[in-house]
């Protein structure tokens, strides 16, 4: 019978270059917990992700016959501010399971949260998020269970009572493939994959043959075994290679397996006694079957017929689902393709949920209340009334209060950009797997925002009216669509942040960083004519020049400063040159082409950070 996955001679690069996975090679059978374990550097996420689909191999090739696969990422993968049961009907709507109420109840009585289910996730202990997010896949019936270091965090006794529950899904049929640093894990495995500093593959087998290789009295111990020499990983590597040779990229073993146990003796000369790799031993049918490596007889293949198996290496009988990342295809992710839903239909769940989960965040809450508060205290404390008064103009007072609208219009934005993406990259991960389009994601996300955003521009706009820090008389519609206009680039410039960030922390200091620049560049507080050539050309890049120059125009402050009522004004007028000159539809036109480009951009950014190899028939 036909593995649940093959792995043939992969491997793994970074985009900056570095190896993270050399020329492994392994057979997964079905119903089976396999452990990958290592020690840092060793490639174990890197094997997950390639194994998975989330991330192709730079090399070789991963095959999967099974049609259906979930994925549990390491982290939090459910909302945590939305009740258990919810968010996991939110995640049942999203990939179109039937009767999603039930499904939810099955799956939370299956994991044993039945009590549980009104809880919000973020207030369960760790072992019950882990379950929950366990829960989430259950609901789509998968047959193909990854999970990176599901029992990270957990005490002892909350990580054997998680690996129960994944005994229990091994026992209805699945396979389970996981990441692990801990040596109790690795013993309740079927077996486990050995990986070295380097991505090399040290051994793949049962944890008690794995002591026995090792010459190991636990697995801990492997890790000891690993660092003991001066290039262990190749050495280790090598000595492995002649216990698993590979023909057509399949690994076999190098001789017959004997009757009755027979543990692997480690050689007491080490690893490097191997020597050089030998030529490659042809399977007999019996070595063949011993590790169920890919049967060469399409006709014996139980598999052959299912559209969702694994094909011959030559392309025989039956339609292909595998990745190959050597011929630089998108590999498969069985079934996923059918279970793709409407963009339209995601779009109206995540809005729901993410409305949902808003009005549930406090945290959340009181970012979105505080941006605008700390504008208007700001400019409660700075500015005087009566700047614009026209029998008293005070140019110099004009433009700051002026460019400090525009600039908190912007504050306001990126402040409600920042947090959404970076703080639910687990609960991302997961969705993505599961089929959502990045495009849609990004979309619910400004959905559920833009009205939120036109109610703090226009609560700011009214109150600076109201105590007299704009003109009196200002058309408050045109002024209104600035504003809205310069928070709208800012908010997806916010959301490109924190898809590209893994922290909150550091999507704080790249807002900070953009930020500095709108204040240099905009062309308020240096006039464009007194900036050497570099800062103009810099400052058409600044969203903030753009609403400065509209919310000028709409103020008619021309007009103003040149009534000579102010010996300040006309000098000052003459230093802004043309800024208040073109007509405020051109600005807001030059400011929807930042939201758009930013926006094309985040869902760029989302798509390549999560990227999922999709289901594709050969």
């Amino acid at each position: 019978m036909r593995a649940a996955i093959e792995v043939r001679a992969i491997g793994q690069r970074t985009r900056s270059g570095a190896v993270t996975l050399r020329d492994v090679t392994l057979a997964v059978g079905h119903s089976e917990l396999v452990g990958i374990i290592g020690g840092g550097g060793s490639g174990k996420g890197a094997l997950l992700d390639a194994m998975s689909g989330l991330r192709p191999p730079s090399s070789g090739t991963v095959a999967r016959s099974v049609s259906t696969i979930g994925y549990v990422p390491k982290g939090d993968t459910i909302d945590p501010a939305v009740p258990l049961a919810r968010a996991l009907r939110y995640t049942a709507r999203l990939r179109a399971v039937p009767r999603p109420r039930d499904a939810v109840a099955d799956a939370l009585h299956e994991l044993g949260l039945s009590a549980m289910s009104g809880v919000p996730a973020g207030e369960l202990p760790g072992g019950e998020r882990k379950r929950a997010a366990i829960a989430a896949e259950l609901l789509a019936g998968p047959a193909l269970f990854f999970l990176d270091e599901p029992t990270d965090g957990l005490d002892p006794a909350r990580g054997r009572d998680l690996m129960r529950t994944l005994r229990g899904l091994i026992d209805r049929g699945a396979t389970v493939v996981l990441t692990t640093e801990s040596p109790l894990d690795a013993e309740r495995c079927d077996k486990v994959a050995v990986l070295a500093t380097g991505g090399h593959l040290a051994f793949f087998g049962t944890p008690e043959a794995a002591r026995g290789y090792f010459g190991a009295d636990g697995l801990e111990e492997i890790f000891e075994r690993l660092a003991g020499l001066s290039d262990p990983a190749e050495a280790w590597s090598r000595r492995f290679f002649q216990f698993y040779r590979t023909v057509n990229g399949v690994a076999i073993p190098s001789v017959p397996p004997q009757r009755g146990s027979a543990p692997l003796v480690p050689d007491t000369a080490g690893p490097h006694s191997a020597g050089a790799p030998g030529p490659a031993v042809p399977p007999s049918r019996d070595a063949a079957s011993a590790d169920e490596p890919p049967d060469d007889d399409p006709a014996a293949d139980p598999a052959a017929d299912d559209p969702a198996g694994v094909a011959d290496p030559d392309g025989a009988a039956g339609q292909a689902v595998r990745d190959s990342a050597e011929h630089g295809a998108p590999g498969a992710l069985g079934g996923m393709a059918a279970r793709m839903l409407c963009p339209v239909r995601q779009w109206a769940v995540l809005t729901a949920r993410n409305t949902d989960a808003l009005l549930r965040a406090r945290p959340l809450v009181a970012v979105l209340a505080g941006a605008p508060a700390l504008v208007l205290v700001a400019s409660l404390l700075l500015f005087p009334s009566g700047a614009f008064d026209p029998a008293h103009p005070n140019p110099a007072g004009d433009v700051t209060i002026l460019f400090w609208t525009v600039f908190g219009a912007f504050f306001i934005g990126l402040g409600y950009g920042l947090p959404l993406i970076c703080t639910e990259l687990g609960v991302l991960r997961r969705e993505r797997f599961g089929g959502l389009g990045a495009g849609t994601y990004v979309l619910a996300k400004a959905t559920v925002l833009l009205p939120v955003l036109a109610v703090a521009d226009a609560v700011v706009l009214l109150v600076f009216s109201a105590l007299g820090r704009l003109p009196e008389g200002l058309g408050f519609g045109a002024a209104f669509v600035t504003l809205l206009l310069t928070s709208l680039p800012a908010f997806v410039l916010g959301l490109l942040i924190s898809a590209v960030v893994t922290r909150l922390p550091r999507a704080m200091i790249g807002g900070a960083a953009v930020s500095f620049p709108q204040v240099l560049f905009a062309g308020a507080i240096l006039p464009l004519s007194a900036m050497v050539l570099a800062g103009r050309w810099i400052s058409y890049l600044m969203p903030d020049r753009w609403g400065f120059d509209a919310l000028g125009r709409g103020t008619d402050v021309r007009a103003l400063w040149a009534s000579g009522r102010s010996a300040l004004g006309k000098p000052l007028l003459a230093s802004y040159g043309t800024s208040f000159d073109r007509p405020v539809w051109g600005d807001w036109l030059i400011l929807a082409a930042f939201t758009c480009v930013f926006l094309a951009a985040t869902i760029t950014a989302v798509a390549t950070r999560t990227r999922v190899v999709v289901a594709r028939r050969r």
